[in-house]
């Protein structure tokens, strides 16, 4: 069965933050997530997710650096020198998380460029990520690169084929450089989910699950998750499957089954 991580960033909302933690716990988890950490309390949360018990599996690379953050906002990984900025976010981000023990660190591209060729934004990622890659490997953080669908959620949105995502991995050649599938997008952009995941499996660090249409809880749309989860634990995926939806019914309860789906 898979590990399985509710993000609180989409769930228990009506919570105070840090209250989230405590949350997912009584839903019978034992791992959460987020996006950002920059402009959020690091002892707060590392105190509030200890107390309850909670293990944070992922988070965003980010910094509190206002300057940093915007030229990184600006760069992403689609500039000839992103490599540098990513580096020196990657850095700090690298401290938050061995700070609150997290162990994958999500990056995404940026906004495709009109005035660049394609496959020379594709260099781009290559080159930053080539650039980071030994910041991860020396920290035994993972980075976990996150395509997403332009379908629906993010129009203009450099990276959206699994196809060339896990290309981007292959090319970067680093253990400690993986992929996020995020099940919702690349069912948007291209299905296929169950062959794309068993032929690149060792390229996957980390999953996102939703279902579609609206990103809610499985079993509201047409993946079926049942057998979804079981082809992931068939070959021996021992990483995280984090939540990342909007529940339509009672968080708890959403997360309950969702479970049971991996039964």
């Amino acid at each position: 069965m898979p590990i399985f991580s509710a993000c609180i960033e989409m769930m228990f909302r009506s919570l105070p933050f840090c209250g989230r933690f405590a949350a997912v716990k009584e839903a019978g988890l034992d791992c959460a997530e987020f996006w950002g950490w920059a402009d959020r309390d690091l002892a707060e949360i590392r105190e509030a997710a200890q107390a309850a018990g909670v293990r944070i599996t992922s988070m965003c690379v980010g910094t509190k650096d206002p300057a940093l953050a915007a030229e990184y906002g600006r760069k992403a990984l689609l500039s000839p020198d992103s490599g540098g900025t990513l580096a020196k976010v990657v850095e700090e981000s690298i401290e938050a998380a061995k700070y609150l023990g997290v162990p994958a660190l999500i990056i995404t591209t940026g906004q495709k460029r009109a005035d660049v060729p394609h496959q020379e934004q594709h260099g781009y990622v290559v080159d930053a990520l080539r650039r980071a890659a030994p910041l991860f490997e020396q920290s035994g953080i993972v980075a976990v690169l996150e395509p997403l669908n332009i379908l629906c959620d993010h129009k203009g949105y450099f990276l959206s084929s699994g196809y060339e995502a896990f290309d981007i991995i292959r090319e970067v050649g680093s253990p400690y450089v993986k992929l996020l599938y995020d099940i919702y997008h690349q069912q948007i952009t291209e299905g296929n989910l169950i062959p794309n995941i068993r032929a690149n499996i060792g390229l996957i660090g980390h999953f996102h699950a939703a279902d579609n249409p609206g990103r809610h809880e499985p079993g509201t749309g047409e993946i079926n998750y049942k057998n979804v989860f079981a082809a992931i634990d068939a070959l021996g995926y021992k990483g995280v499957v984090g939540l990342e939806y909007s529940p339509t019914i009672d968080d708890a309860e959403a997360l309950k089954n969702t479970a049971a789906l991996a039964r």
